[in-house]
């Protein structure tokens, strides 16, 4: 409900039990002092468990400007949504991953033959979220906090166009009904009278009920005439009134926004390139590939025209944001103001998932190109170049245990050290069993650990031992359960949470290690 209001000035505000204790001051007010001065690279050097997540917090309530949180990995930016979300309760936190629960994306692969249509499961609850995050970045509120994974770098719809497709209503306004039903069909928002959900719109008379995409509650707008008489926030299950509003702004209902005055100079582009494309495969000598090539494109042109939208119209993307051939498409990043900072968490691991988002991406377009399955545009709907990536970061802050080569030498070898911990534990020691009767000694160490009301991780090498040691927990009546690659994203975070609330004991995965997970109840155990 925040997202929809219209406060231009608000200021981030930290609420926290703790104070900054330990090395927390130090780093801090070093950090802050460094930003004040213009430097644009630093790095928070931080063991683990020394709170770098709450010095972040105080960083960002003394500068005050609106931030980027980069993670590796979606369960990890899951955990810090959660605490910068308890850290800054009447500030924008919001969540920013990739919005496919099961990803196959479309490919070619000439040895064999095979094309590989795109197959997807999109998560409709992650796409709520994403939007969210676009348009309170464009609400003009300066108080945003984003926790992304590296999706950020990957393309996504011009925010100049998703900003002038927002509808700004307020109270007294003047405009036809029809008229403003039109401005939300523009957005893509659906009329629905029956089924209303995210997305949906749906009219009774001079009583216009909508959906946000990106939100949990529904706007009522109410006409006298031509003019808006009152806008109320209400429960989308009830339609009972919530509180009302003088003024409120409606952002679209997808993050690929395209303008009808762009639509057909892109077609005729799309049309052009098209004819080019065909006569260098019939030069070629390459007739299938001519053949598939105009079959595809055709069709999705049909699509376009008839619909507005078809499948893969992504790789259309150059096209409709108006960009050069060779250009990079627009992100998130995009989204943000100028002034801006970025916090790369775990940046060790984080910059090397960055750099090579883009080398994979090309080499399977490249494939689907050269065998006519897609126009060379579609190598333009792609992740940023690392260098792109650098080149739009203004400001930046590395945080990490094990700060690598590049961020030291961006920083010229300065770092922030944090090393002791506010909770003054230092770290554990380390106990290799052997491996005889291992499964027993495990039970026996869950046990224990049940009961003094500690939590247990146990790690193996693959998901199908993962699942199995549970099953077996679970005919021992250990409250457990499993998580690896194949568990949905907001499942993820269910589960961690019954772990740290005591639903279960025991938490069985690959590599949990390495997720950089926050679980102060947990001792570790290793099944490997």
């Amino acid at each position: 409900m925040i997202s929809y209001f219209c406060n231009k000035k608000v200021s981030f505000k930290l609420q926290s039990d703790f104070k900054p204790t330990g090395d927390q001051p130090t780093a801090i007010a070093e950090l802050v002092e460094a930003l004040h001065k213009g430097k644009t690279h630093q790095t928070l050097l931080g063991v683990t468990g020394s709170g770098k997540t709450f010095t972040i917090a105080n960083v960002i309530q003394q500068i005050q400007k609106p931030t980027l949180i980069l993670s590796h990995n979606k369960t990890l930016a899951a955990q810090l949504y959660g605490e910068f979300k308890n850290f800054f309760p009447e500030n924008l936190v919001e969540y920013y991953v990739s919005y496919y629960d099961y990803y196959q994306p479309e490919a070619y692969l000439p040895v064999t033959n095979t094309y590989i249509e795109k197959d997807l499961s999109i998560n409709q609850d992650i796409e709520k979220l994403r939007l969210s995050a676009t348009s309170a970045l464009l609400s003009g509120r300066s108080d945003v906090i984003v926790v992304s994974s590296v999706s950020c770098i990957y393309g996504i719809g011009n925010p100049e166009e998703f900003s002038k497709t927002a509808l700004l209503v307020s109270k007294g306004l003047v405009i036809d009904r029809n008229v403003f039903l039109r401005k939300l069909v523009d957005g893509l928002y659906s009329r629905n009278e029956i089924d209303f959900q995210r997305g949906n719109f749906r009219v009774k008379g001079d009583t216009i009920d909508v959906f946000p995409a990106y939100g949990d509650t529904g706007l009522r707008i109410e006409f006298w005439g031509d003019e808006i008489e009152r806008i109320a926030i209400i429960d989308p299950l009830t339609g009972k009134v919530m509180e009302t509003q003088n003024q409120v702004t409606i952002f679209p209902a997808n993050l690929f926004i395209t303008a009808k005055d762009n639509m057909w100079p892109a077609i005729r582009q799309i049309q052009d390139d098209l004819v080019a494309q065909i006569a260098v495969f019939k030069e070629q000598g390459k007739h299938i590939e001519a053949k598939r090539i105009e079959e595809r494109v055709e069709y999705d042109l049909e699509m376009i025209k008839e619909l507005g939208h078809c499948s893969g119209i992504e790789n259309y993307s150059r096209y409709f944001d108006g960009r050069e051939s060779g250009t990079r498409p627009f992100c998130l990043i995009d989204y943000f103001p100028d002034d801006f900072l970025m916090v790369i968490d775990e940046s060790h691991v984080t910059i090397p998932q960055i750099r090579a988002m883009y080398g994979g991406d090309r080499s399977r377009k490249q494939n689907l190109v050269e065998h006519g399955f897609r126009l060379p545009a579609a190598m333009d709907n792609r992740p940023l170049m690392f260098d792109e990536f650098e080149e739009i970061i203004n400001t930046m802050i590395f945080v990490s245990a094990t700060p690598a080569d590049y961020e030291l030498e961006k920083c010229e070898g300065v770092i922030v050290e944090q090393i002791i911990r506010p909770t003054g534990l230092i770290d554990p020691i380390i106990d290799v069993r052997p491996s005889l009767n291992q499964i027993d000694d495990l039970v026996a160490e869950i046990f224990k650990r049940v009961d003094i009301n500690e939590r247990v991780l146990v790690t193996t090498l693959t998901k199908r031992m993962a699942e199995e040691l549970q099953k077996y927990f679970d005919k021992l009546s250990i409250k457990s359960a499993y998580i690896h690659s194949d568990v949905d994203t907001l499942e993820r975070i269910k589960i961690l949470e019954n772990l740290r609330k005591g639903t279960i004991d025991v938490l069985v995965g690959v590599n949990l290690l390495r997720e950089g997970l926050d679980l102060p109840e947990v001792v570790v155990g290793s099944n490997s």
